[in-house]
C-alpha cells in the first residue's frame, strides 16, 4: 500500500523537518557529539540543536523562513509606497426647476 502526498511536487517530510533538514540535523549531532567528546566543547551542540528547532515546519514555511520574510520586509528590501492626489470631481444631481 502507497501513501502518497496531497501535493505531489511538494518536498520530502518527516515529522516536522524535510528530508534535506533531518540529513543536516543528524550530521550535526554526529559532529557535535565528536567534539564534545574530544574537545568538550559544546557550541556545535547548541548550534545543531538551534537549526533543528529553525527548521521546524508547519504548513510549508519554517520559522526560519518566517525570519527571513519577517527580515526582508523590515530591513533589507525597500518598500514602496505611491501618494497621488486625486482630481476633485464634483458631481452635483441634476436639479430639475419646479415652477409654482
Amino acid at each position: 500500500m502507497y501513501i502518497y502526498p496531497d501535493n505531489l511536487k511538494s518536498k520530502a517530510v518527516l515529522w516536522l523537518w524535510q528530508l534535506r533538514d533531518i540529513g543536516i540535523i543528524g550530521i550535526g549531532c554526529l559532529v557535535s557529539v565528536f567534539a564534545l567528546v574530544q574537545l568538550g566543547i559544546l557550541l556545535p551542540i547548541v548550534a545543531t540543536a538551534l537549526y533543528a528547532f529553525l527548521t521546524i515546519r508547519f504548513e510549508d514555511t519554517s520559522i526560519l523562513d518566517f525570519i527571513k520574510y519577517a527580515c526582508a520586509f523590515f530591513i533589507t528590501k525597500q518598500q514602496l509606497y505611491e501618494w497621488k492626489l486625486q482630481p476633485a470631481v464634483h458631481s452635483e444631481p441634476d436639479r430639475k426647476q419646479v415652477d409654482k
